[in-house]
């Protein structure tokens, strides 16, 4: 399992929540990330960042389009793109230089500096390392069918006590259209996973997922 530590997955250079991440497996970021984005966002550069809404903070230079929807706790970037029709549903914090597109729906997420997700994904209870492209369409799933807590399919398997937990992706990752990532799926640095396929379990570096039999 040291392989998937946070910082064998990420460069924390790129994120703001490098404080909650380190040390840690990146599932365990996920508990309290609503209450460490309320208690951050006032402490960041008034001349930088700006609380548009009460628990909403957005680096000045964001583009944040009108249709877009966004609740508290989020903080949002410097220079990220918030789409129309974009849906931020609280404790998501969402790096720089990302897009964030047309029906996407973020919550309880961690997006690194330069994470595209940009056509119709959902990203839930999930952490994107820096420069992770979602393809259009892409699912990262976070709940099982039968509603038990989610396991990591390490040997041996890690429960993670979590009844909600997404993907994990480490850095570079690139995901093809239409993909679905079942709940506890990690990937390592630069994994391509391409289009159409199901993905369950864990991936070292570098991997190559295809649905294709």
């Amino acid at each position: 399992m040291e392989q998937y530590r946070c910082e064998n997955l990420f460069d924390l250079h790129h994120t703001l929540a490098a404080p909650i991440l380190e040390g840690e497996y990146p599932w365990d970021a996920l508990g309290d990330l609503g209450d460490w984005i309320a208690e951050l966002g006032p402490t960041l550069p008034a001349e930088e960042y700006e609380e548009r809404q009460p628990g909403v903070w957005v680096a000045r230079d964001a583009k944040i389009a009108p249709g877009a929807f966004i609740t508290a706790p989020c903080i949002i970037g410097a220079g990220t793109e918030v789409r129309n029709g974009a849906f931020l549903r609280g404790s998501a914090l969402i790096g720089k230089r990302c897009v964030i597109g047309n029906s996407t729906e973020v919550k309880n997420a961690i997006l690194f500096d330069e994470v595209k997700v940009p056509h119709y994904n959902y990203v839930g209870d999930s952490v994107l390392g820096w420069r992770v492209h979602l393809g259009a369409g892409t699912v990262l799933s976070n709940t099982r069918c039968d509603r038990e807590k989610v396991v990591v399919r390490t040997d041996p398997p890690v429960t993670t006590n979590r009844r909600k937990l997404g993907a994990v992706l480490g850095d570079g990752c690139e995901v093809g259209c239409n993909c679905v990532l079942n709940p506890g799926t990690v990937m390592g640095r630069g994994c391509i996973v391409y289009p159409l396929t199901s993905v369950r379990g864990v991936w070292g570096a570098d991997s190559r997922v295809s649905g294709k039999r």
